[in-house]
């Protein structure tokens, strides 16, 4: 793998799962010298997050984090409201019943494994589910558009760690729709995303202010 890809997915997925806050700065001095590569590498590498909107480079050379804030969030469930809604529908008339039986059962057993702190286990489920969406709607345009949305909501989603009554209940809700999706029930399955979205976002808006840090605190060598 080259040393730009590689600093590239090291980087992304410490975003994603805020060891990276919003805000931190991200000196090339300093990632270069913690992940064994030279600057130029990392420079490709950053150029890929800022094109993906993981990045922010406007703020001057030395790029930040790009912030999460509650308004960008409201607006990205805006979208992914009209898109995931819609791919209920969709998957509802193209599933194959055998997979969301399986991913019905699965949802139902994750409590489970939230009760015993296996949260990570549970986002693996949550993102088989996003597969087998993807398989059932056959269209890779609307795929790329719910892969978009959701790059920027997985650090949002992240923020529910924070309420595990929250989990287990988004637990059900998937469920629910997963169920209703493998009847070819697409009214109750675009119902049943609506109803997880909203409570989704209510959780995020509300738990948002205790995980972001003031802009001028983070560092990269305080949150590596």
């Amino acid at each position: 793998m080259r040393a730009s890809d590689r600093a590239y997915q090291e980087l992304r997925e410490e975003i994603l799962t805020w060891r990276l806050v919003p805000g931190t700065a991200l000196s090339e001095i300093d990632l270069a010298e913690r992940l064994g590569i030279s600057r130029t590498p990392l420079r490709a590498a950053l150029a890929r997050l800022s094109l993906e909107g993981l990045v922010d480079t406007s703020r001057g050379r030395t790029g930040v984090v790009s912030d999460v804030s509650a308004a960008s969030i409201t607006e990205l469930f805006e979208l992914r409201e009209a898109l995931e809604t819609a791919a209920a529908r969709i998957a509802s008339l193209r599933r194959d019943p055998a997979v969301f039986e399986r991913l019905t059962e699965r949802f139902e057993a994750a409590p489970l494994l939230l009760n015993r702190g296996d949260v990570e286990a549970y986002y693996a489920l949550v993102a088989d589910f996003d597969a087998a969406l993807d398989v059932a709607l056959d269209n890779p345009v609307f795929r790329g558009a719910l892969d978009g949305i959701r790059l920027h909501l997985a650090r949002a989603r992240r923020i529910a760690t924070d309420n595990p009554e929250r989990l287990i209940r988004s637990a059900e809700e998937h469920r629910l729709i997963c169920a209703a999706i493998r009847d070819g029930d697409g009214t109750f399955a675009a119902s049943a995303t609506t109803v997880h979205l909203k409570a989704s976002l209510a959780t995020i808006l509300a738990t948002l202010e205790n995980r972001l840090v003031p802009q001028d605190s983070p560092t990269l060598k305080g949150s590596a």
